[in-house]
């Protein structure tokens, strides 16, 4: 489907009632800058699409005061909080834009930036993904991101600084093909590139927290870490399961035999008693295993082939947004 809009700007968010106001009005502001406009050949329009993420504050009712006056103004609201890999996942659904950003509502990215990523997706790359140089968080966020990054970073290969920057932007086509379940935002460099697609980073300044607290911490970080495991597993491995499954089942089986024999030649050579050792029990139990390995790598290659995609997300209203 042909793009209707230059750029869509998708907001996901949850209570934020008192970033709200400063935030639509930064965005509407950056949104009317000539800079921004001139990077486009047609007439520049945008939409907003806010995301809520079952809030409760009040934040949903008062964005929807804003819409008779905001033309541009578009909202999705959840039955419930589902998480803002949910929350992007459905703006990415509904945006219309040729190009599409995110950013955060709790008013720490900057609008502003959004005219140098876009310039940069114009410069050939299909992601850019913001870099927080100058961080304004506490010591526990500031470290638990430098953490994180940097395990991410080495796994990865990926040479990015900030791979949970807020702030990112998007050709049409690559949002179009992410399939994000879980925790995944975090990880959307990785699935990027890892479906050819150039992501690069651009610095962004980043704003003090000035109403709410944080919703990241030390106790996300861990978590975070296994969604890595579980996003490199499914870059390599989704379409081919029995690839890794095959490989642990012949590693099982190899050792398993090997012990097996090992206690056989034993038993037959040296006339070692075999029926009552630990290792020979090993070694049945790494056969059995291998067995099992296979078998979870049969039925995932069933289920890859029979897969349909199904969001993770159940919307409460889309107001006038066409899918």
């Amino acid at each position: 489907m042909k793009p209707t809009v230059q750029l869509s700007i998708i907001v996901p968010f949850l209570n934020e009632r008192e970033s709200l106001p400063e935030l639509l009005r930064q965005l509407r502001q950056a949104m009317d800058e000539d800079a921004l406009h001139r990077l486009f050949t047609e007439p520049f329009t945008y939409e907003l699409l806010m995301v809520d993420d079952g809030s409760t504050d009040g934040s949903l009712e008062w964005l929807e005061e804003q819409q008779a006056a905001v033309a541009e103004l578009h909202i999705l609201s959840f039955q419930r909080n589902f998480g803002k890999t949910a929350a992007l996942s459905a703006g990415f659904r509904f945006a219309r834009g040729e190009y599409i950003v995110s950013i955060d509502a709790d008013l720490q990215d900057d609008p502003f930036a959004i005219r140098e990523l876009v310039t940069k997706l114009q410069g050939g790359y299909d992601m850019v993904s913001g870099w927080k140089q100058d961080r304004k968080d506490p010591l526990s966020k500031t470290l638990a991101s430098r953490l994180f990054n940097s395990v991410t970073r080495r796994v990865t290969g990926i040479p990015l600084h900030d791979f949970n920057c807020g702030l990112k932007a998007y050709r049409r086509n690559v949002v179009k093909m992410l399939d994000l379940h879980g925790e995944m935002h975090r990880y959307i460099p990785v699935v990027v590139q890892w479906n050819g697609f150039r992501v690069a980073e651009q610095p962004v300044r980043h704003n003090p927290r000035r109403y709410g607290t944080t919703k990241y911490g030390i106790s996300r970080v861990f978590p975070g870490l296994f969604d890595l495991l579980t996003v490199l597993f499914i870059t390599r491995y989704l379409k081919r399961p029995m690839h890794f499954f095959g490989m642990l089942s012949f590693l099982s089986f190899i050792t398993g035999f090997g012990i097996s024999l090992y206690v056989t030649v034993e038993k037959y050579l040296f006339n070692q008693a075999a029926g009552n050792r630990p290792i020979l029990f090993l070694g049945i139990l790494l056969i059995i295993l291998a067995a099992q390995f296979l078998s979870i790598g049969l039925l995932g290659e069933m289920l890859t082939r029979n897969h349909r995609s199904t969001p993770d997300y159940v919307l409460k209203r889309s107001g006038d947004i066409p899918e």
